[in-house]
C-alpha cells in the first residue's frame, strides 16, 4: 500500500522530512478496524512529532492523527461496525498513523462519519472535538448541554483547528464566548464560529475585556502558548474559575496565587491519554465521535475545513506542515485522495 512516513527528523523544507514508501496492507484482528483512508487532517501534533531531532528510526514511521475513511475489514472482538461503513476518528499516538491508505484503529475510540459531510469535512472533525469535549465536558465542571449558561468563557486563539470547535460547542453549551485572534481574517472566522466577541490577544487582554463590560470570566480555554498567558489568565478569571490548557509549557509554572486564593481550577488536556494508557474507559472517544455526527446531521455543528490538498503525498504534506509551521492556518487543513 501507498504510504508517507519518515526515517529521519528534519526540518520541513528537506524533502526526505517526509516521503512516499510502499508497506505491507496491515491485518485486522482484536478490537482493530483496518480502514481504508480517504482523507486526512493535519494537526500541530503532526508537526511537532517530525520535527527536527537526532534520532533514527529504523523503519519508516507513519505520522497522521485524524482520518476518515470506510472499513475494510474487521477484528474477531469488534462490536457496532461493519465492512463498508464511513468512519471518522483520531487514532493513537503510539501507533502507526493514517498517512497510509490502511490503517489498523482499534474500534473504540472510532466513530461513524457524520452523514451529511462528505470524507475531506469528515476528517477535519475527530482530534479537535475530541480535545475539546474532553476538556470542557469531561475534565472542566461544565455540561455539554446547558453548562454555560450564565456563564462567560474566554477562548485564546480562537481561529485555529481547536479554537473553531471550542467556539461551537461552548456557545451551543450557553457561554457568552469571547474569542482571541489578532487579524481581520482570523477575527472574521471567529465570529463565524459564533463567538460573541472577538479581542486581540497581541494586546492587553484584562482592558480589552473591561472593554466589554467583563472585570472577569469564568473559565479560559488557552489553546496558545501555556507560558506567556498563565499571569494574565490568573488575573481575569474569577474566584472558583477554571482554566483549561493543552500547550505544555517551556518551563515550572507557578500555581500559588492568585490561582491558590481564588481556588482556580486547573485542567489539562491529552487528547491521546486515554488510547496510549489504555484506560479503561477509552471507548468514550468513540461515543464523543457519534454525539458529535448526530449534531453535525442535525445542523447544530459546522465543519472547520478551510482548505484541501490533494492528492495525499509526501509533497502535499510536507506543503501542510509547511503552512501549519506558518502560524497563519485558520480552521482545518485537510488532504484527500490517492
Amino acid at each position: 500500500m501507498k504510504a508517507v512516513a519518515l526515517t529521519h527528523y528534519l526540518p520541513i523544507d528537506d524533502p526526505r522530512s517526509l516521503i512516499d514508501v510502499e508497506l505491507p496492507k496491515p491485518v485486522a484482528g482484536g478490537h482493530d478496524l483496518l480502514v481504508r483512508v480517504e482523507a486526512v487532517s493535519v494537526n500541530p501534533v503532526d508537526t511537532k512529532v517530525r520535527s527536527p531531532k537526532s534520532q533514527v528510526e529504523s523503519e519508516p514511521r507513519v505520522l497522521g492523527y485524524d482520518a476518515a475513511g470506510i472499513v475494510d475489514a474487521i477484528g474477531e472482538s469488534v462490536t457496532g461496525f461493519n465492512v463498508g461503513e464511513r468512519v471518522y476518528y483520531a487514532g493513537d499516538i503510539t501507533r502507526s498513523g493514517s498517512n497510509a491508505q490502511y490503517q489498523l484503529v482499534d474500534a473504540r475510540i472510532v466513530g461513524h462519519a457524520p452523514k451529511s459531510m462528505d470524507m475531506a469535512d469528515a476528517a477535519a472533525m475527530p482530534l479537535t472535538t475530541i480535545t475539546v469535549w474532553e476538556l470542557l465536558f469531561q475534565r472542566m465542571p461544565f455540561d455539554s448541554e446547558r453548562g454555560g449558561e450564565g456563564k462567560s468563557l474566554l477562548i485564546i486563539a480562537g481561529a485555529g483547528g481547536v479554537g473553531s470547535i471550542a467556539i461551537q460547542l461552548a456557545r451551543r453549551a450557553g457561554f457568552t464566548v469571547i474569542a482571541t485572534a489578532s487579524r481581520a481574517d482570523t477575527s472574521d472566522w471567529c465570529r463565524s464560529m459564533g463567538a460573541h466577541h472577538v479581542i486581540d490577544h497581541r494586546q492587553p487582554l484584562p482592558a480589552q475585556l473591561q472593554a466589554l463590560d467583563f472585570a472577569e470570566v469564568d473559565a479560559v480555554l488557552n489553546f496558545a502558548n501555556t507560558d506567556h498567558y498563565w499571569t494574565t489568565i490568573g488575573e481575569i478569571l474569577a474566584p472558583q474559575g477554571h482554566v483549561g490548557l493543552i500547550v505544555e509549557p517551556s518551563g515550572a509554572l507557578h500555581i500559588g496565587d492568585p490561582y491558590k486564593s481564588k481556588c482556580i481550577g486547573i485542567h489539562w488536556e491529552m487528547m491521546f491519554a486515554r488510547a496510549r494508557y489504555k484506560t479503561a474507559d477509552q471507548s468514550e472517544q468513540g461515543r464523543i465521535l457519534e454525539r458529535v455526527a448526530v449534531l453535525i446531521d442535525a445542523g447544530e455543528l459546522r465543519g472547520t475545513r478551510t482548505e484541501t490538498l490533494a492528492p495525499i503525498s509526501a509533497s502535499t504534506l510536507r506543503e501542510a506542515h509547511r503552512q501549519l509551521e506558518s502560524g497563519k492556518t485558520i480552521g482545518k487543513l485537510v488532504l484527500a485522495g490517492w
